[in-house]
């Protein structure tokens, strides 16, 4: 039933209103805030959202088409198989939803949040806060060399700029040499502002507040993109590498696990471990362990294996080959290993960084007469890392196994120490060339003319709403749009 509005009430009430309102703008606008709907939204809330929003992402997603990690790089780079669904990244393919996906949720789910953090915690900014804007630094930081890493040119000057005073919704793309350079540029930056006596900061789900293990992190990944670039910009890097090696107390970097860049995982929704979400949540089956990757451990005697992977039903870990159509592949469920347990628990951590990869890093470096140092003892320090960071120690004999250790040595050890982190595994499979992995099986059928992707293609919607950018973007890269053009950093 309508109900009307007696008419003048209405008026005397109006009429009130006028004749009061004088006495009360002073106090209007916080009459008219509502407190459950902010017009800000302060760091302490921008950094988890942020934080879990770009490492889930990274590590597995629980949504199809999204998954970048477990179905494209993982099996890129051959610790993973599938059993089905070999189009999905298996065969060297991957969708334009999935690519499309990415771009978009690395930019918008996380690089803005961590933008948005940076602005308000400035000097400048509406709350100050160097150790905020420290963290968001080298967070951002991580995300654009996830980007760069995996399409070449990106936007980079002007992104994230669509609600700046002056708004660029047309942002130019810049090569990979000069994102290099402003990203090496703002985790020395980083470094500086972050202070174990400043301000604290909360909402910190990667390392809890812990100042000290920011700047760890900040100067360890500043160790990683300078060793990337080492090839293309070998006296830069090598000054970077000095600066920060030289100077422990003021560039300290990672000294144990303890300091391992991972996103903490609860068993409690939504902070489960994503491939738990994917593998036993939602039930799917759908990845073995690579033959490639179980005959490699097995054949060093490489304990690791009975974390990375479960035994199949004769106690043995083993894989299939890769790229098997999927009639074929299936015929590998009885016998092919799983992914681990300790990998789709609901707890396990999402991998960022590790103590053992720096150290395999600096391995590398010294090898390449980048750093001084022994090679032989990063190398050792760093496998050892790999092995304490599951629990195991390494076996007697292992080393002897291994071998004298050069350049494919360390690579190798870094792609078995990646599992899991199977971005950074493709991004250092396609800068090296390493590990060389075995003739790809006879019944394998591949898309990309068979060639491992170097890069994803930049997706559809940057053609339709940033056109002449991404066009100077696939120039820059130097070669076509596609997923055969090498990258600036490929050696």
């Amino acid at each position: 039933m309508k109900k009307y509005i007696n008419s003048k009430l209405f008026t005397s009430f109006a009429l009130a209103s006028v004749l009061t309102i004088s006495s009360c703008t002073e106090d209007f606008e916080e009459m008219n805030t509502d407190p459950n709907s902010p017009t800000a939204i302060g760091a302490q809330y921008l950094l988890p959202t942020g934080l879990e929003a770009s490492i889930d992402r990274y590590w597995g997603h629980r949504t199809r088409f999204e998954r970048i990690n477990i179905d494209a790089a993982e099996l890129y780079v051959q610790h993973f198989t599938r059993n089905i669904y070999s189009n999905e990244g298996d065969n060297f393919s991957v969708s334009p939803a999935l690519v499309a996906n990415n771009w978009k949720g690395f930019f918008n789910d996380a690089l803005v949040n961590f933008q948005r953090i940076i602005i308000q915690s400035s000097p400048e900014g509406k709350s100050p806060n160097a150790n905020y804007e420290g963290v968001a630094l080298v967070m951002r930081t991580w995300v654009f060399s996830l980007l760069t890493d995996m399409y070449g040119a990106i936007p980079y000057s002007e992104a994230i700029a669509g609600t700046s005073e002056t708004p660029i919704y047309t942002p130019k793309y810049d090569p990979m040499e000069q994102v290099y350079a402003g990203m090496l540029n703002d985790l020395k930056m980083a470094n500086e502002k972050l202070s174990t006596s400043g301000p604290g900061i909360s909402g910190d789900i990667l390392y809890n507040g812990d100042i000290l293990k920011w700047k760890k992190f900040a100067n360890s990944l500043r160790i990683r993109l300078a060793n990337r670039q080492a090839a293309k910009k070998p006296a830069e890097s090598r000054a970077i590498m000095a600066e920060i090696l030289g100077d422990p107390a003021k560039y300290p970097v990672f000294t144990s696990n303890a300091d391992n860049a991972s996103l903490k995982c609860t068993t409690v929704l939504p902070s489960n471990n994503e491939w738990h979400q994917v593998m036993v949540q939602d039930g799917r089956t759908d990845w073995n362990i690579s033959s490639t990757f179980a005959d490699k451990l097995n054949a060093l005697g490489d304990t690791r294996i009975t974390v990375f992977a479960n035994p199949n039903k004769d106690g043995k870990y083993q894989g299939h080959p890769n790229g098997l159509p999927d009639a074929i592949a299936t015929d590998y469920l009885a016998t092919s290993s799983t992914i681990g347990s300790y990998f789709v628990r609901a707890d396990a951590p999402e991998v960022i960084m590790t103590f053992s990869e720096l150290n395999l890093i600096l391995a590398e470096a010294a090898l390449d007469g980048d750093i001084a140092g022994d090679a032989t003892a990063y190398f050792e320090k760093g496998v050892t890392a790999s092995f304490a960071q599951y629990g195991l120690t390494v076996p007697a004999t292992y080393f002897a196994t291994v071998g004298a250790v050069t350049r494919a040595k360390v690579l190798e050890q870094k792609w078995i120490g990646l599992f899991g982190q199977g971005i950074e595994a493709w991004i250092e499979k396609r800068r090296t060339g390493l590990p060389v992995f075995p003739a790809a099986d006879s019944r394998a059928v591949f898309d990309n003319d068979g060639i491992m992707p170097t890069r994803f293609p930049y997706p559809n919607s940057e053609f339709s709403l940033n056109a002449a950018s991404v066009e100077a973007g696939v120039a820059l890269n130097g070669g076509a749009n596609d997923m055969k053009t090498k990258l600036w950093w490929a050696e």
